[in-house]
């Protein structure tokens, strides 16, 4: 019987697998050098950021002798001088993977990489809480070859990072992942606690805003499909009323609000600014910064259609409106959300329990499918109601979180580069391996 083109596909990434396994295991004539670690974010097209961010500088905070290579599509990103960067190559990959104490990754390692003994992999995968189904959740949409990437990267993870009793029942099926969880929280949520006073006032002179301006980010997230088993990720036109938008968040809080634009990393390397004459001056774009959690802790309110960072502002209580104008077709497309997006009443959204049964938890963000119903949830919003109704979320889902999870993940790679701290620090707060 003759293949079809998604077994022929798999067929070629496989044997492409098993060569540059090839590498790996030549490159085991080198030592591993246990003062090295190896980074790479959103598959070597992301840079300085995310949750390997703000760990890799709580390391070298505590310990400034220890080595950094980050793994990099672009060359030109930017880092501190004690990182150094090397191409995302397979060459490189192996070299360098291969002689690393210690691997630090956000996202999934190619296919065909190889873990030796003795080394330890962390993964601080780039969202915790999640609204849109990932892995096998998502049935028919999640592909072989998909799985067959996930499974290969999940057996060599020896710690997930997570954040709650939400991750522990999605993350199985969810990330192909039987192993063992740190529930630290993310580490690049860190800076979203406490006071935000210094991220405002860096994004407002960076733009030269003005002192009473306030800033919405719009984070839309990516859609992805598959043909033959081959991923491809892209986006769709905004319908937002960008100017009744600006009008309707100035009617209600004041101030003078401009809207900064960010796109997800995976399609923030071919994203060109988006131009709208009616309101360029009161808009600026943040797609191509490396790290969104500082762009994030600058911001008055958030608006997204499925991106998880919705939770993670709320974190900070900064107020969240949901615009999804496609959800029929997105969950459809998805095979499923991890929210009832698609039956529920907008405003009283409940969980998947065929995911998620034995949580019993409202969505606490209101989804606008139009703009009339976007401009009404702004209009309509309380603060103080609001703030409860976080409050009760985090608790039901059992969110572990003090925003220490920088210093206690630090801590747990320094145990296993047999590393002593000697810095005076009371250190972080509660977290537990799971």
């Amino acid at each position: 019987m003759a293949k079809t083109p998604e077994e022929k596909y798999i067929a070629y990434r496989k044997r492409k697998a098993f060569f540059n396994s090839l590498c790996f295991y030549l490159c085991r004539i080198f030592p591993i050098d246990k003062n090295l670690v190896s980074v790479c974010t959103f598959e070597g097209k992301g840079g300085f950021g995310c949750n390997p961010k703000y760990l890799v500088q709580k390391l070298h905070e505590r310990n400034p002798n220890i080595k950094f290579v980050w793994f990099v599509n672009d060359k030109q990103k930017q880092f501190p001088t004690y990182i150094k960067k090397v191409p995302n190559t397979l060459w490189s990959r192996a070299y360098y993977l291969s002689r690393s104490k210690v691997w630090i990754d956000n996202y999934r390692k190619p296919y065909g990489t190889c873990k030796r003994k003795g080394q330890y992999y962390l993964n601080v995968n780039h969202y915790t809480l999640a609204i849109k189904c990932v892995g096998l959740w998502r049935g028919k949409g999640f592909s072989k070859m998909a799985y067959l990437v996930s499974k290969n990267d999940s057996d060599m993870i020896d710690d997930l990072v997570i954040d709650s009793k939400f991750c522990e029942e999605m993350c199985p099926k969810g990330l192909v992942y039987e192993g063992s969880y740190l529930k630290t929280g993310a580490p690049r949520c860190d800076v979203l606690y406490g006071d935000r006073k210094v991220a405002k006032e860096k994004i407002k002179a960076k733009y030269h805003l003005p002192d009473d301006a306030k800033i919405v980010m719009f984070a839309p997230t990516f859609r992805e499909g598959a043909k033959n088993g081959v991923r491809s990720v892209f986006s769709e036109e905004w319908n937002v009323d960008f100017k009744r938008l600006l009008q309707t968040l100035e009617n209600k809080f004041g101030g003078t609000w401009y809207i900064c634009t960010r796109v997800h990393p995976q399609l923030a390397s071919s994203f060109t600014e988006y131009s709208n004459p009616e309101v360029q001056e009161r808009m600026f774009d943040e797609s191509h910064a490396d790290d969104m959690y500082e762009i994030l802790a600058g911001m008055d309110a958030y608006i997204t259609d499925y991106s998880s960072a919705c939770f993670e502002a709320g974190f900070a209580k900064i107020p969240v409106f949901l615009y999804a104008d496609d959800v029929q077709q997105y969950t459809k497309d998805r095979g499923s959300l991890m929210w009832n997006f698609a039956t529920d009443e907008r405003n009283h959204i409940g969980i998947n329990k065929e995911i998620m049964p034995s949580l019993d938890v409202e969505f606490p963000f209101t989804l606008a499918q139009n703009n009339e119903d976007l401009m009404q949830d702004i209009a309509d919003f309380n603060q103080s109601d609001y703030n409860n109704r976080l409050d009760n979320f985090y608790r039901e889902i059992g969110l572990v979180f003090t925003g220490n999870a920088s210093e206690d993940l630090a801590k747990v790679v320094e145990s296993k580069m047999n590393i002593t701290n000697n810095m005076n620090s009371s250190g972080g707060g509660y977290f537990s391996i799971v």
